[in-house]
């Protein structure tokens, strides 16, 4: 019996994957679960359809992943913060000021504060590369200069 998975089963397949199973196992186990539906010719054409819109709408949000990816490239950050004889700052640049500094630039987009990849906040003075998630397989790092504070 031919069936398209609803979702991912163990030992079977993934889901929106059209499988082969025994009757048995179909009507006793996977139809009343609600992990598969029958495999008739509208469910089939279905499938095909949203996988193929799926496609396309990743394939579009890469294309602009890569061209927000360009207005990154060479953007360089300055912080002026106050700091210590030893440069240690008296506070932090964290995830969210580099986010804030972004989207008050001249981007026509907006990033969130959890594209920034960030481990813990910047706490000393100098320059760092920090690298912007933008979707899965599109980064892209800022450099970040952290300097004194003039009185």
């Amino acid at each position: 019996m031919k069936l398209i998975l609803k979702r991912a089963v163990p030992n079977l397949g993934e889901s929106g994957e059209v499988v082969s199973v025994k009757p048995g196992y179909a009507r006793n186990y996977l139809l009343p679960q609600g992990l598969a539906y029958e495999a008739s010719e509208a469910n089939l054409q279905r499938i095909e359809e949203e996988q193929r819109q799926s496609t396309e709408r990743a394939r579009r949000d890469y294309l602009e992943a890569r061209r927000r990816a360009s207005q990154l490239e060479e953007t360089v950050l300055t912080f002026r913060e106050r700091a210590a004889e030893e440069g240690r700052l008296f506070g932090s640049v964290s995830a969210s000021d580099i986010v804030e500094q972004l989207n008050d630039g001249t981007l026509d987009f907006e990033l969130a504060r959890k594209q920034v990849l960030l481990d813990e906040p910047i706490k000393e003075l100098g320059i760092y590369h920090v690298a912007l998630n933008l979707i899965t397989d599109v980064q892209v790092e800022v450099e970040v200069r952290v300097e004194r504070e003039e009185d």
